[in-house]
Protein backbone atom coordinates (compact mmCIF):
# COMPACT_ATOMS: atom_id res chain seq x y z
CA UNK A 1 0.00 0.00 0.00
CA UNK A 2 1.68 3.48 -0.87
CA UNK A 3 0.27 6.76 -0.34
CA UNK A 4 0.96 8.03 -3.28
CA UNK A 5 4.33 8.72 -5.31
CA UNK A 6 6.86 9.78 -3.01
CA UNK A 7 4.70 8.96 -0.42
CA UNK A 8 5.64 5.39 1.14
CA UNK A 9 3.54 4.11 4.07
CA UNK A 10 5.92 2.37 6.31
CA UNK A 11 4.92 -0.63 8.02
CA UNK A 12 3.94 -0.89 11.30
CA UNK A 13 6.91 -0.66 14.42
CA UNK A 14 7.72 -3.37 15.59
CA UNK A 15 7.79 -4.60 19.27
CA UNK A 16 11.30 -6.60 18.56
CA UNK A 17 12.83 -4.58 15.43
CA UNK A 18 15.48 -7.33 15.56
CA UNK A 19 13.70 -9.93 14.36
CA UNK A 20 11.24 -7.68 11.62
CA UNK A 21 11.37 -6.24 8.57
CA UNK A 22 9.43 -3.97 6.52
CA UNK A 23 5.89 -5.31 5.54
CA UNK A 24 5.64 -7.49 8.93
CA UNK A 25 7.67 -10.24 6.52
CA UNK A 26 8.63 -13.40 8.29
CA UNK A 27 12.05 -13.19 10.12
CA UNK A 28 13.44 -15.66 7.92
CA UNK A 29 13.41 -12.50 4.98
CA UNK A 30 16.48 -12.81 3.22
CA UNK A 31 18.30 -9.05 1.80
CA UNK A 32 16.55 -8.84 -1.62
CA UNK A 33 13.31 -9.96 -0.39
CA UNK A 34 13.81 -6.77 2.24
CA UNK A 35 14.92 -4.87 -0.65
CA UNK A 36 12.57 -5.76 -2.45
CA UNK A 37 9.54 -4.93 -0.24
CA UNK A 38 10.70 -1.48 0.56
CA UNK A 39 11.40 -0.63 -2.97
CA UNK A 40 7.31 -1.15 -3.64
CA UNK A 41 6.76 0.78 -0.10
CA UNK A 42 8.47 4.00 -1.48
CA UNK A 43 7.97 3.08 -5.00
CA UNK A 44 11.39 4.07 -5.93
CA UNK A 45 14.71 2.14 -6.86
CA UNK A 46 16.17 0.87 -2.99
CA UNK A 47 19.37 0.00 -2.22
CA UNK A 48 21.14 -2.13 0.79
CA UNK A 49 25.25 -2.51 0.54
CA UNK A 50 26.81 -4.64 3.17
CA UNK A 51 30.29 -3.16 4.01
CA UNK A 52 31.45 -6.72 4.84
CA UNK A 53 31.08 -8.42 1.94
CA UNK A 54 31.17 -5.29 -0.64
CA UNK A 55 27.78 -6.99 -1.34
CA UNK A 56 25.50 -4.30 -3.24
CA UNK A 57 21.28 -5.22 -3.33
CA UNK A 58 19.29 -3.13 -5.64
CA UNK A 59 15.71 -3.41 -6.57
CA UNK A 60 13.13 -1.54 -8.49
CA UNK A 61 9.22 -0.98 -7.15
CA UNK A 62 8.16 -3.66 -10.03
CA UNK A 63 10.20 -6.32 -8.08
CA UNK A 64 12.84 -6.48 -10.38
CA UNK A 65 16.74 -6.38 -9.96
CA UNK A 66 17.36 -2.51 -10.73
CA UNK A 67 20.10 -2.04 -13.66
CA UNK A 68 23.35 -0.43 -13.13
CA UNK A 69 24.84 2.11 -13.20
CA UNK A 70 23.26 3.21 -10.13
CA UNK A 71 22.22 7.02 -9.91
CA UNK A 72 22.77 9.12 -6.38
CA UNK A 73 21.12 8.33 -3.63
CA UNK A 74 18.31 11.13 -2.81
CA UNK A 75 17.81 9.45 1.45
CA UNK A 76 20.46 7.28 2.85
CA UNK A 77 20.67 5.72 6.46
CA UNK A 78 23.61 3.99 7.89
CA UNK A 79 22.75 0.09 9.30
CA UNK A 80 24.27 -0.97 12.38
CA UNK A 81 24.61 -4.01 14.50
CA UNK A 82 25.82 -3.60 17.98
CA UNK A 83 26.64 0.28 17.84
CA UNK A 84 29.27 -0.86 14.84
CA UNK A 85 27.88 0.67 11.25
CA UNK A 86 27.99 -2.60 8.94
CA UNK A 87 26.52 -1.42 5.85
CA UNK A 88 24.06 1.49 4.21
CA UNK A 89 20.57 1.52 2.78
CA UNK A 90 19.25 3.98 0.50
CA UNK A 91 16.76 4.97 -1.46
CA UNK A 92 17.18 6.52 -5.65
CA UNK A 93 14.18 8.54 -5.72
CA UNK A 94 14.33 11.41 -9.36
CA UNK A 95 13.70 14.75 -8.97
CA UNK A 96 13.13 16.30 -5.91
CA UNK A 97 12.54 14.04 -2.76
CA UNK A 98 9.09 14.41 -1.46
CA UNK A 99 7.42 13.39 1.56
CA UNK A 100 11.55 13.48 3.47
CA UNK A 101 10.23 12.42 6.88
CA UNK A 102 8.43 9.15 4.99
CA UNK A 103 11.55 8.33 3.52
CA UNK A 104 13.78 8.53 6.17
CA UNK A 105 11.52 6.69 8.68
CA UNK A 106 11.36 3.41 5.93
CA UNK A 107 14.98 3.39 5.64
CA UNK A 108 15.31 3.55 9.33
CA UNK A 109 13.47 0.08 9.48
CA UNK A 110 14.79 -1.40 6.75
CA UNK A 111 18.27 -0.68 8.41
CA UNK A 112 16.84 -2.31 11.47
CA UNK A 113 15.37 -5.52 9.46
CA UNK A 114 18.76 -5.84 7.23
CA UNK A 115 20.97 -5.66 10.95
CA UNK A 116 18.59 -8.49 12.65
CA UNK A 117 18.94 -10.62 9.46
CA UNK A 118 22.72 -9.94 9.38
CA UNK A 119 23.42 -10.87 13.23
CA UNK A 120 21.10 -13.86 12.61
CA UNK A 121 21.41 -15.40 9.91
CA UNK A 122 24.88 -13.73 8.80
CA UNK A 123 25.19 -11.56 5.27
CA UNK A 124 24.94 -13.81 2.06
CA UNK A 125 27.87 -16.23 1.27
CA UNK A 126 30.53 -14.53 -0.60
CA UNK A 127 34.25 -14.35 -0.81
CA UNK A 128 35.05 -11.34 -1.95
CA UNK A 129 35.12 -8.48 0.65
CA UNK A 130 36.24 -5.25 1.04
CA UNK A 131 40.11 -4.56 0.86
CA UNK A 132 39.92 -1.61 3.44
CA UNK A 133 38.49 -4.20 5.71
CA UNK A 134 41.02 -6.83 5.63
CA UNK A 135 43.56 -4.45 5.45
CA UNK A 136 42.19 -3.76 8.57
CA UNK A 137 42.21 -7.19 10.28
CA UNK A 138 45.84 -8.00 9.29
CA UNK A 139 47.39 -4.33 8.99
CA UNK A 140 50.47 -4.64 12.09
CA UNK A 141 49.30 -1.01 13.22
CA UNK A 142 45.45 -1.73 13.61
CA UNK A 143 44.57 -2.06 17.78
CA UNK A 144 43.48 -5.09 18.76
CA UNK A 145 39.49 -3.57 19.00
CA UNK A 146 39.86 -2.53 15.40
CA UNK A 147 40.78 -5.60 14.19
CA UNK A 148 38.39 -7.97 15.97
CA UNK A 149 35.81 -5.72 14.84
CA UNK A 150 36.68 -5.81 11.07
CA UNK A 151 37.05 -9.67 11.82
CA UNK A 152 33.64 -10.09 12.54
CA UNK A 153 32.25 -7.69 9.99
CA UNK A 154 34.06 -10.21 7.70
CA UNK A 155 31.97 -13.09 9.19
CA UNK A 156 35.13 -14.70 11.13
CA UNK A 157 33.82 -15.83 14.70
CA UNK A 158 35.88 -14.40 17.70
CA UNK A 159 36.52 -17.81 18.96
CA UNK A 160 38.22 -19.07 15.50
CA UNK A 161 41.49 -18.81 14.26
CA UNK A 162 42.06 -16.99 11.11
CA UNK A 163 45.20 -17.83 8.58
CA UNK A 164 46.09 -15.50 5.88
CA UNK A 165 47.34 -16.71 2.62
CA UNK A 166 49.73 -14.31 0.32
CA UNK A 167 48.87 -15.01 -3.47
CA UNK A 168 49.96 -14.08 -7.10
CA UNK A 169 47.66 -15.74 -9.34
CA UNK A 170 46.27 -15.33 -13.34
CA UNK A 171 43.11 -16.77 -11.44
CA UNK A 172 40.39 -15.07 -9.63
CA UNK A 173 40.59 -14.90 -5.76
CA UNK A 174 37.29 -15.97 -5.20
CA UNK A 175 37.99 -19.17 -7.55
CA UNK A 176 41.15 -19.42 -5.13
CA UNK A 177 39.05 -18.82 -1.76
CA UNK A 178 36.78 -21.56 -2.67
CA UNK A 179 38.92 -24.17 -3.28
CA UNK A 180 41.19 -23.69 -0.13
CA UNK A 181 38.60 -23.85 1.92
CA UNK A 182 35.64 -24.87 0.46
CA UNK A 183 33.35 -25.23 3.41
CA UNK A 184 34.34 -23.12 5.91
CA UNK A 185 34.70 -18.96 6.13
CA UNK A 186 36.87 -17.65 3.43
CA UNK A 187 37.21 -13.59 2.30
CA UNK A 188 39.26 -12.65 0.12
CA UNK A 189 40.53 -8.81 -1.63
CA UNK A 190 43.16 -7.29 -3.86
CA UNK A 191 45.85 -5.76 -1.60
CA UNK A 192 49.62 -3.75 -2.97
CA UNK A 193 49.31 -6.43 -5.89
CA UNK A 194 48.76 -9.37 -3.77
CA UNK A 195 46.13 -11.18 -3.17
CA UNK A 196 45.02 -11.50 0.79
CA UNK A 197 43.18 -14.79 1.45
CA UNK A 198 41.71 -15.33 4.83
CA UNK A 199 40.38 -18.43 6.20
CA UNK A 200 39.96 -20.63 8.86
CA UNK A 201 41.67 -23.63 7.56
CA UNK A 202 43.45 -23.91 4.74
CA UNK A 203 44.03 -27.14 2.16
CA UNK A 204 47.30 -26.25 0.22
CA UNK A 205 46.76 -29.25 -1.22
CA UNK A 206 43.96 -27.71 -3.32
CA UNK A 207 45.63 -24.52 -4.95
CA UNK A 208 45.39 -24.91 -8.55
CA UNK A 209 48.27 -25.06 -10.14
CA UNK A 210 49.53 -21.69 -12.06
CA UNK A 211 49.08 -19.82 -8.39
CA UNK A 212 52.20 -18.75 -6.14
CA UNK A 213 51.08 -18.80 -2.80
CA UNK A 214 52.47 -18.10 0.92
CA UNK A 215 51.17 -19.50 3.86
CA UNK A 216 51.23 -17.76 6.99
CA UNK A 217 51.99 -19.62 10.57
CA UNK A 218 51.32 -17.03 13.53
CA UNK A 219 47.70 -16.91 15.37
CA UNK A 220 47.38 -13.45 14.85
CA UNK A 221 46.56 -12.18 11.95
CA UNK A 222 48.73 -9.30 11.52
CA UNK A 223 51.73 -11.10 12.25
CA UNK A 224 50.74 -14.26 9.92
CA UNK A 225 50.48 -11.73 6.98
CA UNK A 226 53.96 -10.68 7.15
CA UNK A 227 54.89 -14.66 7.26
CA UNK A 228 52.63 -15.13 3.94
CA UNK A 229 54.44 -12.55 2.42
CA UNK A 230 57.80 -13.71 3.04
CA UNK A 231 56.78 -17.15 2.36
CA UNK A 232 55.67 -16.09 -1.27
CA UNK A 233 58.93 -14.59 -2.13
CA UNK A 234 59.84 -18.19 -1.64
CA UNK A 235 57.86 -19.66 -4.19
CA UNK A 236 59.28 -20.69 -7.32
CA UNK A 237 57.79 -22.77 -10.12
CA UNK A 238 59.21 -25.94 -9.24
CA UNK A 239 57.75 -25.09 -5.72
CA UNK A 240 55.04 -22.63 -5.96
CA UNK A 241 53.85 -22.91 -2.42
CA UNK A 242 55.15 -22.58 0.58
CA UNK A 243 54.71 -22.67 4.58
CA UNK A 244 56.04 -19.90 5.96
CA UNK A 245 56.47 -22.82 8.98
CA UNK A 246 58.54 -24.67 6.96
CA UNK A 247 61.26 -22.05 6.21
CA UNK A 248 63.06 -22.50 8.98
CA UNK A 249 66.48 -20.75 9.52
CA UNK A 250 65.90 -19.92 5.67
CA UNK A 251 63.34 -17.46 6.89
CA UNK A 252 66.30 -15.33 7.90
CA UNK A 253 67.45 -14.61 4.50
CA UNK A 254 64.46 -12.10 3.96
CA UNK A 255 65.42 -10.13 6.07
CA UNK A 256 69.37 -9.09 4.56
CA UNK A 257 69.30 -6.09 3.27
CA UNK A 258 68.48 -5.53 -0.37
CA UNK A 259 71.91 -3.25 -1.31
CA UNK A 260 73.98 -5.84 1.20
CA UNK A 261 72.42 -8.79 -0.73
CA UNK A 262 72.90 -7.31 -4.14
CA UNK A 263 76.76 -6.93 -3.23
CA UNK A 264 77.23 -10.28 -2.56
CA UNK A 265 79.74 -11.92 -4.87
CA UNK A 266 77.81 -15.19 -5.76
CA UNK A 267 74.07 -13.76 -5.87
CA UNK A 268 75.99 -11.11 -8.05
CA UNK A 269 77.31 -14.15 -10.34
CA UNK A 270 73.57 -15.89 -10.35
CA UNK A 271 72.37 -12.33 -11.81
CA UNK A 272 75.12 -12.42 -14.53
CA UNK A 273 73.52 -15.89 -15.32
CA UNK A 274 69.68 -14.77 -15.02
CA UNK A 275 69.11 -14.58 -18.76
CA UNK A 276 69.49 -17.80 -19.43
CA UNK A 277 66.76 -19.73 -18.15
CA UNK A 278 68.09 -23.61 -18.78
CA UNK A 279 71.03 -22.78 -16.55
CA UNK A 280 68.85 -21.29 -13.86
CA UNK A 281 66.30 -24.17 -14.04
CA UNK A 282 69.13 -27.12 -14.36
CA UNK A 283 70.80 -25.26 -11.04
CA UNK A 284 67.67 -24.62 -9.33
CA UNK A 285 66.82 -28.76 -9.82
CA UNK A 286 70.35 -29.56 -8.60
CA UNK A 287 70.26 -27.60 -5.78
CA UNK A 288 67.07 -29.09 -4.41
CA UNK A 289 67.85 -32.85 -5.65
CA UNK A 290 71.38 -32.40 -4.27
CA UNK A 291 73.03 -34.84 -6.47
CA UNK A 292 73.71 -35.32 -10.11
CA UNK A 293 71.23 -38.62 -11.22
CA UNK A 294 68.55 -37.18 -9.06
CA UNK A 295 68.51 -34.14 -11.36
CA UNK A 296 68.45 -35.77 -14.07
CA UNK A 297 65.69 -37.67 -13.81
CA UNK A 298 63.67 -34.89 -12.83
CA UNK A 299 64.96 -32.57 -16.03
CA UNK A 300 64.05 -35.42 -17.95
CA UNK A 301 67.95 -35.31 -19.19
CA UNK A 302 71.14 -37.78 -19.39
CA UNK A 303 73.44 -37.53 -16.69
CA UNK A 304 76.45 -36.71 -18.82
CA UNK A 305 74.20 -33.87 -20.28
CA UNK A 306 73.24 -32.27 -16.88
CA UNK A 307 77.49 -32.87 -15.58
CA UNK A 308 78.86 -31.00 -18.69
CA UNK A 309 75.93 -27.98 -17.94
CA UNK A 310 77.02 -27.87 -14.10
CA UNK A 311 80.10 -28.02 -14.97
CA UNK A 312 79.97 -24.89 -17.20
CA UNK A 313 77.50 -23.10 -14.91
CA UNK A 314 79.94 -23.88 -12.37
CA UNK A 315 82.72 -21.86 -14.05
CA UNK A 316 80.50 -18.73 -14.91
CA UNK A 317 79.64 -18.86 -10.92
CA UNK A 318 83.55 -19.52 -9.62
CA UNK A 319 81.77 -21.89 -7.43
CA UNK A 320 82.77 -25.93 -7.90
CA UNK A 321 79.20 -27.34 -7.56
CA UNK A 322 80.32 -30.48 -7.31
CA UNK A 323 81.73 -29.91 -3.65
CA UNK A 324 78.98 -29.74 -0.76
CA UNK A 325 80.42 -26.31 0.30
CA UNK A 326 79.68 -24.90 -3.27
CA UNK A 327 76.41 -26.90 -3.53
CA UNK A 328 75.39 -24.97 -0.67
CA UNK A 329 76.80 -21.38 -1.83
CA UNK A 330 74.92 -21.36 -5.06
CA UNK A 331 71.95 -23.18 -3.39
CA UNK A 332 71.62 -19.79 -0.77
CA UNK A 333 72.99 -17.58 -3.14
CA UNK A 334 69.88 -18.54 -6.00
CA UNK A 335 67.70 -18.26 -3.29
CA UNK A 336 68.68 -14.75 -2.30
CA UNK A 337 68.82 -13.72 -6.26
CA UNK A 338 64.91 -14.77 -6.41
CA UNK A 339 64.00 -12.72 -2.82
CA UNK A 340 65.33 -9.55 -4.89
CA UNK A 341 63.96 -10.23 -8.28
CA UNK A 342 60.35 -11.06 -6.74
Amino acid sequence: MSGGPGHPVPPDTPANPRSASPGGAAPRQDLPALARASAGLAECVTGIRLHGTGQVIRFSPDGTAAAAPAPPASTTAPITLDEEEIGTAWLERPGAPGALDLDELLLERLALAVAAVVERYGPARTTMADPALVELAISADSDEAARARALRLLGFAADLPVQVVAARSPLPLDRIGGLLCPARPVKAAPLAEVGVILATAVDRTRIPAGVRAGLGAAARPGRSWREARTALRFTSAREPVIRYADLGALALLAEIPRDTARDNADVAAIARIAGRPADLETLDTYCAAGSLRRAADLLHLHHSSVARRLEQIGKALGIDLTEPTGLTRAGLALTVWRLLDG
